[in-house]
């Protein structure tokens, strides 16, 4: 009720799912997982930034992450709120870059930065972890960012506060130049983003299609696990039996079209799970 499903989505116009998703969980560790992440990440940006920069960064990065998702999974169901505290993450990190000269020890809070995104990537090649949430998640909060969590890097000068016999210099711009270019370069990235991500959404396209390396980014098979729920299938007119070879549960469904092979995986893999 209210999971991101590609089926629901786009063939059943149930686009509402694209935010309602990230609302929930699929049981209590899944929930104590991202509340965790979300009080130790989000805490303090919320401190420094307030409730409604974050507020926006939050929900737009858990929109992202959805619209990635949509693009590339089809057989299963996703929720989780992941995506949404990537794109704080991402936020941190382009937050750091853009104020980086208000910063004393930035290099070391950047480099820990990374190896923090890099380590929770890294979990996401694991199965059952959509990290196609993480990533779209990340790069929208990278990008937002550098819109919404700029700071000033100079003060306005004002010819009162100057001590007699002094002159105030010209008034600057309370922004340096190259933070004005990144504000640019992200609105565009994340205006072009948005946009070729519902168009393609909306016309069904599947990004597996053009891109036959992407299903390694959200889980490599090695000989602890399979990536792919592997079930065997005995088939009646529309009387399905299928058994899951890694457990050995068995169910019987009834199938509209025995033909439809994104059903039959989806169906794989929640006997499988």
């Amino acid at each position: 009720m209210g999971a991101l499903e590609y089926k629901k989505v786009v063939k059943e116009s149930e686009e509402w799912r694209i935010l309602t998703c990230m609302w929930l969980h699929a049981g209590v560790f899944h929930v104590f997982a991202n509340m965790l992440g979300l009080v130790l990440i989000g805490s303090r940006l919320e401190h420094e930034f307030g409730f409604v920069r974050i507020g926006a960064l939050y929900i737009l990065s858990g929109i992202g992450g959805s619209i990635l998702s949509s693009l590339f999974v089809r057989a299963t169901a996703s929720v989780g709120a992941s995506g949404a505290i990537f794109g704080l993450l991402g936020g941190m990190l382009s937050e750091l870059i853009t104020n980086w000269t208000i910063y004393a020890n930035v290099f070391v809070a950047l480099s820990t930065l990374i190896v923090i995104i890099l380590i929770n990537i890294a979990i996401g090649i694991l199965p059952h972890i959509d990290n196609y949430a993480h990533i779209g998640g990340f790069f929208t909060g990278f990008f937002l960012g550098f819109v919404i969590l700029i700071r000033p890097q100079f003060k306005w000068t004002n010819q009162r506060h100057v001590p007699h016999g002094y002159t105030a210099p010209t008034t600057r711009t309370k922004y340096k130049s190259y933070q004005c270019i990144l504000l640019i370069i992200s609105l565009i990235a994340l205006l072009v983003g948005f946009t070729t991500g519902l168009i393609l959404l909306t016309r069904g396209i599947d990004g597996n299609d053009y891109c036959s390396w992407c299903h390694y980014l959200t889980c490599i098979p090695t000989p602890l696990w399979r990536c792919e729920s592997r079930c065997r299938l005995m088939q009646l007119d529309t009387q399905l039996n299928m058994t899951c070879l890694a457990n050995q549960r068995s169910g019987s469904y009834t199938v509209e079209d025995p033909n439809d092979t994104v059903e039959m995986q989806k169906l794989c893999f929640e006997l499988c799970s």
